[in-house]
């Protein structure tokens, strides 16, 4: 009988000398891993802000992009989470791939993605998306669902006639890493726990932590 995915990758570890330099990079190596095991949702990760006086949220939101400038992630501007990056731009990710007992957790200075980058995204989602996008007011309290659909429906017939432009309300946030720590689970031994610091714009420090 073969390994399961957590033997598999427990047995192989997680060694210093196998690290990339660059944690995006080292980031991308695991992200492809996960996604040639066919793990379902590979790259949604949680959410986690602040208000101004501390108080955390946190919610499951979609990867859409990763390069050396950081996470980026897609939602209404006017939603808590919007709102908060607004006041108190920083932010943590966890990415949590339990078949492969990993986990990577990020924290950052966040910043708003280009209007350009924003509309390339939007314009490039299916037309139902895009309505959903439209009538989403994310955390805004609506009457019930029956209001939700009736605008729904009426906004799909009204855009089968003209251009739907981006909603004013819609970004699109980056998560620029100061930190970002990948860990390793070992079964019954001790897990691997390495963490990468930001020290210059391309330069980083790599610590072991107990786990």
């Amino acid at each position: 009988m073969g390994k399961s995915l957590r033997e598999k990758y427990a047995l192989a570890g997680l060694y210093e000398s196998n690290l990339a330099d660059n944690p995006i990079i080292q980031f991308q190596v695991w992200l492809e891993q996960v996604k040639q095991e066919e793990i379902e949702l590979p790259n949604a990760m949680t959410l986690a802000t602040a208000t101004m006086d501390g108080l955390p949220s946190a919610r499951m939101v979609i990867l859409r992009e990763v390069n050396d400038d950081g996470f980026v992630f897609y939602t209404d501007l006017t939603s808590q989470k919007g709102q908060e990056l607004a006041l108190n731009p920083h932010a943590a990710l966890v990415f949590d791939w339990k078949e492969l007992d990993r986990q990577v957790r990020v924290t950052g200075q966040v910043h708003q993605v280009s209007q350009a980058k924003l509309e390339a995204y939007f314009y490039n989602r299916p037309i139902n998306r895009q309505i959903i996008d439209l009538i989403a007011k994310q955390s805004q309290v609506v009457p019930n669902r029956k209001f939700l659909e009736k605008t729904y429906q009426d906004l799909l017939i009204e855009y089968k006639k003209k251009e739907l432009l981006a909603p004013p309300h819609w970004g699109g946030f980056r998560v620029h890493p100061n930190i970002i720590e990948f860990w390793q689970g070992r079964l019954n031994q001790i897990s691997d726990r390495l963490r990468y610091t930001r020290k210059s714009a391309d330069n980083w420090c790599i610590e072991r932590l107990s786990p």
